[in-house]
């Protein structure tokens, strides 16, 4: 009999340490480079409420905005490690030193348009890359944000592919966009972001690419108010969650963080693509920009065609980038 009162009050001890520890509070930690106005910002309250909605234990969320924990590389590494970040919004390009295949998504002309974009994203087509970032960095993908549309700025008007060849023009670090603008007949070089202002008032080239609010933060209309609407890419950029975190949380949680991802980065698509069409009108009111439409767009993407085939084969990504194109 005393045996067996020992061995009840051993399981009501054993109960009630498991309470307790399911009463604990989890804190999981974010990072983001914006303010509370930015669309990734925006991304991750949304992916926040949907979680304290779902779990029916106690999480708490403490995200540092501004650049407090870093840059989006410094997001990612941390990640990957298990410490010190557990999401955060972070580009494909930051992702790069890890999977081979994550660049792909980054590429330019991949999309043909937004409702292509969209549709690739809701079609699944990225699983595998996400699944190569998983295993390579383990850090998981959740969501999938993002939704600016990238055009050519620069200091003279650029309306055709004459117009396009020999431009000098900045591209960002990625081989692939260096690649494509070649094809184009342009005359790509690569220059540090910061660097776009002082490079194109100085005459060291003639022209850049980047999102509307790109152009408006860094004020490049200053110095490059033409705007050539060639549309070249949209941008991806997942919702990222550390994967030594997830495996630590219980299943309740972890599949709210899953479905909460997901709603989430759809939420930050369709605000990221609006502001971006909101800004862009703003600066052709304000009279900062003038917009040219581009002429021969299918041009550039027959020209551009056999250099992204060739560097998603490169990537081990060929399955993934004619998935993507096959996508009606």
């Amino acid at each position: 009999m005393a045996k067996i009162a020992k061995t009840l009050l051993c399981g009501a001890a054993a109960l009630a340490i498991a309470g307790a520890a399911q009463a604990q509070t989890v804190t999981l930690v974010g990072a983001s480079q914006f303010d509370e106005n930015h669309a990734f910002t925006k991304t991750m309250r949304e992916f926040e409420r949907l979680v304290t909605e779902c779990y029916s234990g106690d999480v708490a969320f403490d995200l540092h905005l501004n650049s407090e924990l870093g840059l989006e590389k410094d997001y990612f590494e941390n990640m990957s490690q298990g410490i010190a970040v557990d999401y955060a919004v972070v580009s494909p390009a930051h992702m790069s030193t890890f999977s081979q295949m994550a660049p792909l998504m980054d590429m330019p002309f991949l999309f043909r348009d937004l409702d292509h974009w969209n549709a690739a994203i809701d079609a699944g087509t990225l699983d595998p890359i996400a699944d190569d970032i998983l295993e390579q960095a383990d850090v998981r993908i959740i969501g999938y944000a993002g939704g600016g549309t990238r055009n050519v700025f620069a200091n003279k008007p650029v309306r055709n592919m004459d117009e396009m060849k020999d431009l000098s023009i900045r591209m960002q670090g990625a081989p692939i966009w260096t690649r494509i603008f070649d094809a184009l007949g342009a005359a790509p070089t690569v220059i540090a972001y910061n660097e776009v202002y002082n490079a194109i008032q100085t005459g060291v080239i003639e022209a850049a690419e980047n999102e509307a609010a790109g152009i408006e933060q860094m004020k490049f209309y200053e110095v490059a108010p033409d705007l050539a609407l060639t549309l070249h890419a949209i941008t991806v950029r997942p919702l990222s969650f550390a994967n030594a975190t997830y495996q630590r949380l219980d299943e309740e949680l972890q599949n709210c963080i899953d479905e909460a991802g997901i709603a989430a980065g759809k939420l930050g698509r369709d605000t990221e693509s609006g502001e971006d069409s909101q800004k862009l009108q703003a600066m052709i009111d304000n009279g900062w920009i003038t917009t040219h439409e581009f002429e021969g767009r299918d041009r550039m993407r027959e020209l551009a065609e056999p250099v992204m085939k060739a560097y998603a084969e490169e990537l081990g990504a060929l399955e993934v980038y004619e998935a993507i194109a096959a996508v009606q």
